[in-house]
């Protein structure tokens, strides 16, 4: 499904002004079609799944228990 620009800035609630910025920079991937740029809405759904994917690995790190017996020297 591909989205306007409006459409876009309204599904990501950010401003049109940055969408087009964004799409300016090849941020955001978007063609062209004569009159206007329109956005392919599941490259952010990939992205979004990358990003939960990524809390939760982290979430998973964070929550590993330090060994108790960590030999540190102490050298003052």
């Amino acid at each position: 499904m591909y989205l306007t620009i409006k459409e876009t800035a309204e599904y990501l609630s950010l401003p049109e002004s940055t969408i087009r910025s964004l799409i300016q920079q090849r941020r955001i991937r978007a063609i062209h079609d004569g009159e206007q740029y329109l956005v392919y809405k599941e490259q952010f759904n990939e992205h979004l799944k990358q990003l939960e994917k990524a809390k939760k690995q982290l979430g998973e790190w964070n929550s590993e228990p330090i060994p108790e017996d960590f030999d540190v020297k102490d050298e003052d």
